[in-house]
């Protein structure tokens, strides 16, 4: 199985933010992990790692052991995308890939590993501007020498189904060629 880690955004819920894959997991084969922010958002977004990750690390963990897990993603939305950013680039010999929705910046200081990367943004997002957010981060990566499937699109600060499936698509297309 694919273990899937969906982090939700500020203010939100893991139960509420868990669904944004659950209609894909038993065909992709995915296992989804939604944990909740120690805070109203990640402990990263206030600058340094702590709890959450903590928190993370022994729930990933524990699924492992539990589960026959083969890989691994990060994901997340808004706040949970940015967070999935900083972890997938800080730990890509763990994530295989990273999946961000409306992110707006990574936290990470040191890059391990060479994770994939697809990130989407809405072009009207009045939350995070795509120009300040996505469109610097998907610039930076691929100067990095990261492989980035970058999703633009008309609307504003959510996550549409279509995205969602272009999301999984990539991430199945990933497993089969990796």
């Amino acid at each position: 199985m694919r273990l899937v880690l969906f982090l939700h955004g500020a203010g939100g819920d893991a139960s509420r933010s868990v669904n944004a894959l659950r209609s894909f997991a038993d065909e992709e084969r995915l296992l989804l992990l939604a944990p909740q922010s120690t805070g109203t958002t990640w402990d990263a977004i206030g600058g340094e790692f702590g709890a959450d990750v903590e928190n993370i690390d022994r729930l990933l963990a524990k699924a492992a052991a539990a589960y026959p897990v083969r890989s691994y993603t990060v994901a997340g939305f808004s706040d949970g995308g940015s967070y999935a950013l900083s972890l997938g680039i800080g730990n890509g010999d763990v994530f295989d890939s990273v999946m961000a929705f409306s992110p707006c910046f990574s936290a990470a200081e040191i890059r391990t590993g060479r994770p994939r990367f697809f990130v989407s943004h809405g072009t009207e997002d009045e939350v995070l501007p795509i120009d300040q957010c996505s469109r610097q981060i998907v610039a930076r990566l691929r100067q990095n020498g990261y492989v980035v499937t970058f999703e633009e699109f008309a609307g504003g600060h959510k996550n549409s189904p279509e995205i969602k499936d272009k999301a999984i698509d990539w991430l199945g297309h990933g497993a089969r060629a990796g």
